[in-house]
């Protein structure tokens, strides 16, 4: 066999699929978690600030943040070992499917192994479609926060409308206590909220961390195809009469 056949036969063996789902889903976690670190950073600023000043009052949340932070380190270490475990089992099976290394042979445990990585696969897709989900609601709230600032800057809002008038109430979202102070911005004040760095970067980060949740997600539906495919075609071939029954 000649160095271009030799080539040919090895890029033959390569799991595609599973190599885009790794590059997508190693881009995906790195912008969901560092994006979302960040974000959540900026987001006990602006209500330490802004919306409670009493420290008590939004203790609760500040440990909540700090363990979605620690959750977010978690998150990352597993899905890189998780990414690379099931880029390498992917060049296995595609090797084996492909009968690339002498005669073909599986065995159980090797089928169990890519039939628990199926299974796996799918309750982690489960996942974290709820995680880009969840993902979606700080967008929501800073794009509530953003489009009323928006409004007040228009000059047909301000001649119809006093703007001392239009408040936003982030009590109203359970993010802090009702008895937290001042709880709400209005006017002028709510104005100068949207000007803040705090509040630019993290709205455009949660935008970014949950589009990273969106590509993680469809790495892990590019995962579920691929590992149920090689699990089951390692499975069929197994059998002393796959040849005559395909």
């Amino acid at each position: 066999m000649g160095c271009f056949e030799c080539c040919i036969k090895c890029l033959g063996g390569v799991p595609y699929a599973s190599l885009v789902a790794t590059i997508l889903c190693f881009s995906g976690v790195a912008l969901f978690c560092g994006c979302g670190h960040v974000a959540l950073t900026g987001t006990v600023t602006i209500l330490e600030t802004h919306f409670s000043k009493v420290t008590s009052d939004h203790a609760m949340l500040t440990d909540v943040i700090q363990l979605m932070q620690y959750v977010i380190y978690g998150i990352a270490s597993f899905f890189f070992l998780y990414g690379i475990i099931l880029l390498a089992e992917g060049f296995y099976t595609t090797s084996a499917v492909k009968e690339l290394h002498s005669e073909f042979k599986t065995t159980i445990c090797g089928r169990c192994i890519s039939g628990m990585f199926v299974f796996l696969t799918y309750i982690l897709g489960v996942a974290w479609l709820g995680v880009f989900g969840f993902s979606a609601v700080p967008v929501f709230l800073f794009y509530n926060m953003w489009s009323t600032c928006a409004a007040m800057r228009s000059p047909m809002f301000n001649l119809t409308t006093n703007i001392e008038s239009i408040c936003v109430d982030v009590r109203q979202y359970g993010i802090i206590p009702w008895n937290a102070t001042p709880g709400k911005a209005c006017g002028s004040t709510l104005g100068d909220i949207c000007n803040t760095s705090e509040f630019y970067l993290s709205y455009h980060l949660y935008i970014v961390a949950c589009a990273g949740a969106g590509a993680t997600v469809i790495a892990l539906l590019i995962y579920m195809m691929a590992t149920t495919y090689n699990f089951a075609v390692l499975k069929f071939k197994s059998r002393e009469d796959c040849c005559t029954k395909f």
